[in-house]
């Protein structure tokens, strides 16, 4: 059976699709709105689909209800500059956020907020007496 045979469940249910999407985007951020960091309740586009706007990683941020609701089709960076909790570290993520880099745009936010712990990767080190790979050949450490 190859790949291209199989019927996953994602494709029998389109909803499913969209909600694991979803709440991946809640994922990044750890369920905090990008634009004052309350929690996020919903999914708002930068560019809203008024404008054209698409539902895209790169257009679909988290919010919170009240920033989602209060921004409604206006452009997200006019209205985050008028905004009480105004915070050019969060601007710059939303733009980072928008341009693909999600990496850059979770440094921001972790920089904005302190409290967000960095989603760690797990870590690769090799053990003190294995042997160290060196271009086909093994260098084994020495003792010290």
């Amino acid at each position: 059976m190859h790949a291209r045979d199989a019927v996953f469940l994602e494709d029998l249910c389109p909803k499913l699709r969209v909600r694991r999407w979803r709440q991946s985007l809640h994922s990044y951020t750890h369920k905090t709105c990008i634009y004052c960091g309350k929690p996020s309740e919903s999914i708002d586009h930068v560019l809203p689909q008024s404008r054209g706007g698409l539902s895209v990683t790169e257009n679909c941020v988290p919010a919170c209800l009240a920033c989602n609701g209060q921004k409604s089709d206006a452009d997200a960076f006019e209205w985050y500059r008028r905004q009480r909790f105004y915070d050019p570290r969060r601007a710059m993520a939303i733009r980072a956020w928008m341009d693909g880099d999600l990496r850059l745009a979770m440094r921001l936010l972790q920089w904005a907020n302190p409290q967000l712990q960095p989603q760690r990767e797990p870590q690769r080190h090799t053990p003190a007496s294995a042997p160290i790979p060196l271009h086909g050949g093994m260098l084994q450490p020495q003792a010290a």
